[in-house]
């Protein structure tokens, strides 16, 4: 409809110029302007449209910074570490830590005198002393030096060793049918048979539950107590190619020789021992953070395992959960118990 009134008045210019004298006609300047004037009357003219606004991607964070941020900040971490003290299971063959408050080795003038107990009402701070019998103690990472003379010692143990896939196996009920009971091949392919093959280069814990029996001093290392056969842990290390296994009680296996043990050491295996929480990993699809103390030429290792498990994960907590700076506080003020242990005054 806007086109035809537009030809209309367009036609009409033309015959208007057409019926005024040929000596003047308008100048084709106004007939354009009248035109012009007309359309835009009637036909606005079409707004520009406005460009869409650019949103800039948010920059990648440098290296690994942004697996951190994307997966390990909102990961969930189970400790699986018992802490050490002065009462507690041990190898029969060893005996157990003490501690005390650490005193002065040497006067500082007008701060302490030798053998003066550090305070935090006089020095602003305190210090303990550890009286280690065993570098075999607690959760722990026993190096192949432990057995063997030739072997890596614990301050020989690679960074590389820093973090790795988790696989979990259960025999937690087997064990409680029989508390003897210590893994087979067969335990090893019935969880292959769930998750597909265990990862080269990972790190097999297996689940038996003996570390609820950890308080239990008298119970926790007698015999009958569940171990890793064998034949199980050559396929392990022959077959899969594993870094390393552990277990939750202080020793391998029950035989008199402690084959399994035996075997490990004397082909530069390192084993972990003395584990907890692993009920509370899922079996497959965490890493496992290795950490341990490195006194040099250490025959074992003072160990902290920590399981990352994924995010949706019902045990542990996450950094965006608990940060760690700052720390939280004491219930009550630390005093040292009986045995030399700062603990919350009651």
């Amino acid at each position: 409809m806007k086109k035809v009134i537009i030809s209309l008045l367009v036609l009409g210019i033309f015959s208007l110029t057409a019926c005024t004298s040929q000596a003047t006609p308008p100048p084709a300047p106004v007939i354009t302007q009248i035109v012009t004037q007309v359309v835009t009357q009637i036909v606005p003219p079409t707004a520009t449209p406005m460009p869409e606004p650019t949103v800039e991607p948010e920059p990648a964070l440098p290296g690994l910074w942004q697996l951190y941020e994307d997966y390990l900040k909102s990961a969930k971490y189970v400790d699986l570490t018992h802490p050490f003290e002065p009462v507690q299971a041990v190898w029969p063959g060893f005996g157990n830590a003490k501690f005390k408050p650490a005193v002065a080795g040497q006067k500082i003038e007008g701060y302490v005198e030798v053998g003066e107990e550090f305070t935090y009402e006089k020095h602003g701070f305190v210090a303990t002393a550890y009286e280690l019998l065993t570098d075999q103690y607690g959760t722990q990472l026993d190096p192949p030096a432990h057995w063997d003379n030739l072997g890596a010692t614990i301050s020989d143990i690679p960074a590389t060793y820093a973090i790795r896939p988790l696989v979990v196996i259960n025999i937690s009920d087997k064990v409680a049918q029989d508390e003897g009971y210590h893994l087979q091949v067969q335990d090893i392919l019935d969880w292959e048979s769930r998750y597909g093959q265990i990862p080269e280069g990972s790190v097999v814990m297996v689940r038996s539950d003996w570390y609820k029996k950890w308080a239990d001093l008298e119970r926790f290392n007698q015999k009958p107590f569940p171990g890793v056969s064998l034949d199980a842990l050559k396929f392990l290390h022959l077959e899969r190619k594993i870094l390393f296994h552990g277990h939750e009680p202080l020793d391998t296996d029950t035989t008199p020789t402690l084959e399994g043990e035996y075997w490990l050491m004397h082909n530069h295996f390192a084993q972990a021992e003395g584990v907890a929480n692993l009920d509370q990993v899922p079996e497959a699809g965490a890493l496992i953070i290795i950490g341990f103390a490195k006194p040099k030429g250490g025959t074992g290792g003072y160990a902290r395992y920590i399981a990352v498990c994924p995010p949706d994960w019902q045990f542990g907590v996450s950094i965006l959960e608990m940060p760690g700076a700052p720390l939280p506080t004491q219930t009550a003020p630390l005093v040292r118990d009986e045995n030399g242990v700062l603990r919350p005054s009651p």
